[in-house]
C-alpha cells in the first residue's frame, strides 16, 4: 500500500516509529507536510498538490497534525477524505477533538464521568463561577492550551477570580473546572486503536507539579485498567469518533472522569511504558481497512 503521514516534522518520535512500522510491513511510506500542500478544488475532481507534484494513488493516510494548524490541516484531510482515501482519524473528529469545549459536551452526552466544568461568555459574575465549578482551589485551562500549557490550578477563591478577571480582560476563553485532589497529580492514558485498548500509563506530575504531562517533566508507568476505566475510555473514543485516541483520566473516589480526548496522540510515552509496538498496531489498523 501507499501510506502517506501527516507531520511537519519528520524526526518526531512518532513519525520515525510510524515510517518504521510500514516499511517493516513491506508498504510504501511518504512523509507529507500538511502545512505546504495546496488543495485543489473543482467538481468531482479533489487534487492535492505537493512540492509541484499531484499526491495521487494514495492508499491511506494517518495525519499527526498539530494544534497549531488544525484549521489547514483539517482541510487537507478532508480533501484526501473526498479522493476516497482512507484515515485513521477523520477530519470532522479531528475538529471535533481540538474544541475542549464542544469535546466535553459531547461526552457528557454520551453519559461519561467529568470534572464539573464552567464555561461562560467573559461573566463578570466570578465568584458564582468560582462556586459553580464546587469552589477552590480549582483548575483553570484556555480552551486552545495543550501539552499542559495555559492550564492552572488556582488554590484560593480571591486567586481564582483575580486569573479569571485577567483572562476575561484579555478576551481569552477559559474553562474553569473542580479539582480532583484525590488523582495526586496523576492521571491515565489509555491508548485506543479500532474500538480496542492496546495499551495504559499512569502519568505522575514531578514533585509539586499538578500537570501530570511528559512534557512537563512527569514520569509515566504501565498501568492495568480497570473494567469501569477500560469501558469508560472506549466509550469516549467512540463519541468522539476516533479511531485512534488518547483518552486521559482522571481517577477519582466516583470513578474515572474524563480530561480529554486526543486525537493525535504520541506515541513515545505509551510505548516506552509499555513496552509494546503501538505503531505497528496502527498499520494494522490500516491494512484492515483499506
Amino acid at each position: 500500500m501507499k501510506i502517506r503521514i501527516l507531520s511537519s516534522n519528520a524526526n518526531l518520535y512518532s513519525t520515525k516509529r510510524l515510517v518504521e512500522a510500514a516499511k517493516a510491513r513491506k508498504h510504501d511510506v511518504e512523509i507529507i507536510n500538511h502545512a505546504k500542500c495546496d488543495i485543489v478544488i473543482e467538481k468531482k475532481n479533489p487534487v492535492i498538490i505537493y512540492k509541484g507534484h499531484k499526491l495521487d494513488h494514495t492508499d491511506a493516510v494517518i495525519p499527526r497534525i498539530g494544534a497549531s494548524v488544525t484549521f489547514y490541516g483539517t482541510a487537507v484531510v478532508r480533501q484526501f477524505e473526498m479522493m476516497r482515501v482512507f484515515t485513521t482519524t477523520e477530519s470532522q473528529a479531528l475538529v471535533r477533538s481540538r474544541d475542549k469545549l464542544r469535546s466535553l459536551q459531547i461526552l457528557s452526552r454520551a453519559g461519561l464521568g467529568l470534572p464539573k466544568t464552567v464555561f461562560t461568555n467573559y461573566s463578570k459574575n466570578v465568584e458564582e463561577i468560582v462556586d459553580q465549578a464546587g469552589g477552590a482551589p480549582v483548575i483553570i485551562k484556555l480552551l486552545e492550551g495543550t501539552q499542559g500549557i495555559g492550564v492552572i490550578l488556582v488554590e484560593t477563591r480571591k486567586a481564582a477570580e483575580s486569573v479569571i478577571e485577567a483572562f476575561n480582560n484579555l478576551q481569552a476563553r477559559v474553562i474553569v473546572q473542580e479539582f480532583i485532589k484525590e488523582a495526586g497529580g496523576a492521571d491515565i492514558r489509555a491508548f485506543i486503536v479500532d474500538g480496542q485498548v492496546v495499551g495504559a500509563m499512569k502519568r505522575q506530575g514531578k514533585e509539586g507539579e499538578f500537570r501530570s504531562n511528559l512534557h512537563r517533566g512527569g514520569s509515566a508507568s504501565v498501568i492495568k485498567l480497570t473494567d469501569e476505566e477500560e469501558t469508560a475510555a472506549l466509550k469516549a473514543a467512540k463519541a468522539m469518533g476516533l479511531g485512534i485516541a488518547g483518552v486521559d483520566m482522571l481517577q477519582s473516589s466516583r470513578g474515572p472522569l474524563i480530561l480529554e480526548v486526543n486525537s493525535s496522540p504520541g506515541l513515545e510515552g505509551i510505548e516506552t511504558a509499555t513496552g509494546k509496538d503501538i505503531a505497528n498496531t496502527i498499520i494494522k489498523y490500516i491494512e484492515r481497512n483499506v
